[in-house]
This record gives structure tokens, C-alpha cells and sequence, in this order.
């Protein structure tokens, strides 16, 4: 007998009921085998499928691939979760990020790995979170008495009732104790940086999210999301955030705080090959791999090195370390922005590719590494130009469907092992349709 399954609304008001006390006590937040079942039952919904028919089809392998799709959305009945797939910070198109919400909709869009960005408290407590200083524009907490406590609090005028520092609110992580950042509601990221007041300040989700399911965002610690992903059967990948706070924090080294990291998995039992460890910190790749080998065997060095004066990835002689000496390190996955592993082919003909690799993912494939790039789906829409994610394409990306041209190009051509989406159904979708080509 065919089961009728939850949709991801649903789950979100199944978890509503079971979190209700972790919004006003604190408390660490609590889930049931129900739900926990009905997150691991992969159900992709429509967007995958609106995307393959905005799809461009000027090439015989875009024809191709979208008659591949399409068929496949026609016949395929039984989804299942890949490991191409890395919910990044769960499902945050829709959802707020790091969220229990968040990540049941990442597990239940196909994601067989899903990502808890780490950061820390005031009493050393490790918390999912993408910034340590992001909670005024992640949280509810510019409208709660923990407002008070954050490192620029908000400021209303006496006299007009008006909030006057919109632009300089600064909320921290480490500004409150995990008791009380429990309390606190996930919501989707944004922020009216010229608000007059708390409300209009609150209401700065971008026009391409929504706040549909923003009613209820239960925060997790990394503690709480080893448990949940543990339970929905899933990998993990947490990242090892860089402090704004002076370290040592309350005696925490940075040496310390990346041992914290792994310790707590250690403590729950996962066993290594289940743990990607990452961090745009090379030190703390490096330190993994000689202090926790099997951890750090498959520790993933972000590459943000697009920031620093006088790097070209288009030029490997601006590269430092190479590609080599990475490997010689002992590194062996690099995850760069993905419009670094890809180039535009604006004279593509009939028989061509639109997007080929980029020189960067020809040498890191050369020296041996494997590949994890970030992020599908968080860009605004294509048709608008201007998104940093597809900076390099962006001349021949033409609608929100290339996205799946795109996708394409990455597993086919350079050969990613993964991608972080911030809607995973839409490369589960791609992982179950698509086998790998020679």
C-alpha cells in the first residue's frame, strides 16, 4: 500500500509541536521517530521540474539533457538521497537557515549530506550559526531582551520612538550563553539596514525567498544536529567558523575550538568517514590532519582565497600554496566558489558546451584533488545578471533553468563529488535522473 507522505510544510508543523517549550525555556530542542521517518522519505516537489523546462536547448547536449530530465520526472517514483547533494545550512531558499525546520527539508529534499556551519557562545558552547556576528540578521533577537546584551544593540530614540543605528546592529553568538541563545527564533537571512524601526528592520528577507515557513525556526547547537543527523541518516559537514572575538576566548585557543569540534563527534559515536570537517582556515585543515588523521583524511579546504590582494584564479603562478603543495600537505578536497571551476564559451556552436572548466579545476584535478564547490541556488534570478555565484558563466547563463547547465558542467565536466544547494531538491533531483558519463 502506497503511504501518503508529509510535505515539507508538514514537517515543519510536526516539529512545531514538538519544540514548543525550546522557544521560552531554552531547552535543547526534541523531535520523534515520526518525524524523523517522514524527513528520510524523499520528496522533491515542483521546482526541480520548472527548472528543467526553463531550460536553454540551443545545443545538442542541452536537447538532450532536458529530454533526459524531463523523461525521468515522467517515470521516476522511487527518489533517493545522494551524497552529491550537501544541504547547505539546510534548505534556506525556503526555510531559515540552520534550523531544525531547515534541515528536516534538507533531508527530505534528497541531501545525503547536510552542513552545520560552527560557531560559539559565551560559555564556549558550540552552536550552528554561518557567522559568529550574523544573529541580528539570522534571529528574532534585535526584538527580544537579549538585545540588550549584543555587542551593538539597537538604539531607539527616546524622543520619536524611531530605531536610529539600523546600519551598525551588531548580535554575536558570543555576546550569550547557550541558554540563552536556545530562546532565540531562526529566521530568514536579511535586514532592513535603513529601518526606522524594529519591525521595518526585521522585514528584509530578499523578494526571491520567503517567509513562508519563517513562523518557526528552532535553533540547534552542534551537539543537537550530530543527534538529528544521526537519526535522519545522513553525513555531516560542519564548518569550523573564524572567530570575531580575540582568541584565546575564555581560555578557548583556535587549537582548542577546532579539537572541540571533532571531540563531539567522537563523543556521540560517528564514525569519521561519515564527518567532512571544513574551514577556509588552512591551519585548521592542517591541524586536523596531523592531530585527528582519520577526521582529517577527508577534511575540505574552502577556498576564499578570491579575497586576498594579488590572487588570480585564473593565474596559477598567484597561487600559494599551488595545487601540488596542498596535496603534499596532506589535503585532499578543495571547495572553491563554483564560478571558479567554470569559464564561459561565449562563441558555443551547436556541437559545443556553453560553460567549460575553468584552468583552476583542470590543475587541482591534475595534482590529485577532489572537488566540493558551493553554492546552487542562492544566487537571486539569472535573468537579472549581477550573481556572484555565476560571475565567470555570466555571459552565456541566460535563465533560472541554465542552472541545470550549469549542474551538468560541474559533475560531468570537471567532476565535483559534491555541491551545496540551498535547495537540495533540485540536485537530488539531477543525482537520480543523471548517470555519470564517460
Amino acid at each position: 500500500m502506497n503511504k501518503t507522505l508529509p510535505t515539507l510544510a508538514c514537517l515543519g508543523m510536526l516539529a512545531a509541536g514538538s519544540t514548543m517549550a525550546q522557544e521560552t525555556t531554552g531547552n535543547a530542542p526534541e523531535w520523534n521517530d515520526a518525524l524523523v521517518e517522514a524527513a528520510r522519505q524523499v520528496t522533491l516537489g515542483p521546482r526541480p521540474l520548472f527548472l528543467v523546462n526553463d531550460m536553454s536547448e540551443e545545443t545538442e547536449r542541452e536537447r538532450e539533457l532536458k529530454a533526459e530530465l524531463r523523461e525521468c520526472a515522467a517515470r521516476h517514483t522511487d527518489w533517493q538521497p545522494s551524497d552529491l547533494v550537501i544541504a547547505h545550512r539546510g534548505a534556506p531558499l525556503q526555510f531559515p537557515e540552520h534550523t531544525l525546520e531547515s534541515y528536516l527539508a534538507g533531508a527530505q529534499g534528497g541531501a545525503g549530506i547536510v552542513e552545520c556551519d560552527v560557531t560559539f557562545t559565551s560559555d564556549n558552547e558550540l552552536v550552528c550559526r554561518h557567522s559568529q556576528c550574523d544573529l541580528h540578521y539570522t534571529t528574532n533577537i534585535v526584538e527580544t531582551e537579549l538585545a540588550q546584551k549584543c555587542s551593538v544593540p539597537p538604539e531607539i530614540d527616546a524622543e520619536s520612538g524611531e530605531l536610529s543605528n539600523a546600519a551598525e546592529i551588531r548580535c554575536c553568538t558570543s555576546d550569550i550563553t547557550l541558554a540563552e541563545y536556545r530562546t532565540l527564533r531562526g529566521t530568514m537571512e536579511g535586514a532592513n539596514r535603513e529601518a526606522r524601526s524594529l519591525e521595518e528592520y526585521l522585514a528584509g528577507t530578499p523578494g526571491w525567498r520567503t517567509d513562508l515557513y519563517a513562523t518557526r525556526g528552532t535553533l540547534m547547537s552542534h551537539a543537537d544536529t550530530i543527534a538529528l543527523f544521526k537519526e535522519l541518516g545522513v553525513k555531516m559537514t560542519p564548518e569550523l567558523k573564524a572567530p570575531e572575538v580575540e582568541m584565546p576566548f575564555n581560555g578557548m585557543s583556535q587549537q582548542d575550538y577546532a579539537q572541540k569540534l571533532i571531540d563531539e563527534y567522537k563523543a556521540a559515536d560517528v564514525a569519521p568517514g561519515d564527518v567532512f570537517a571544513q574551514s577556509f582556515n588552512l591551519d585548521d585543515v592542517l591541524y586536523w590532519i596531523e592531530n585527528e588523521p582519520e577526521f582529517g583524511e577527508q577534511a575540505v579546504y574552502l577556498d576564499g582565497r578570491y579575497d586576498d590582494d594579488g590572487f588570480d584564479h585564473t593565474a596559477p603562478d598567484t597561487w600559494s600554496p599551488s595545487m601540488e603543495e596542498l596535496a603534499e600537505r596532506g589535503v585532499q578536497i578543495l571547495a572553491p566558489p563554483t564560478w571558479m571551476l567554470l569559464a564561459a564559451n561565449p562563441d558555443f556552436g551547436e556541437d559545443d558546451s556553453r560553460i567549460v572548466p575553468s584552468e583552476y579545476a583542470e590543475r587541482a584535478k591534475e595534482a590529485g584533488l577532489e572537488l566540493i564547490t558551493w553554492t546552487l541556488e542562492r544566487s537571486g534570478p539569472l535573468a537579472e545578471g549581477g550573481q556572484w555565484y555565476h560571475q565567470t558563466t555570466e555571459e552565456v547563463i541566460r535563465r533560472e533553468g541554465d542552472k541545470l547547465i550549469t549542474l551538468d558542467a560541474l559533475v560531468q565536466d570537471v567532476g565535483i563529488i559534491g555541491i551545496f544547494t540551498d535547495w537540495p531538491a533540485t540536485v537530488s533531483f539531477y543525482a537520480n535522473c543523471v548517470q555519470q558519463r564517460d
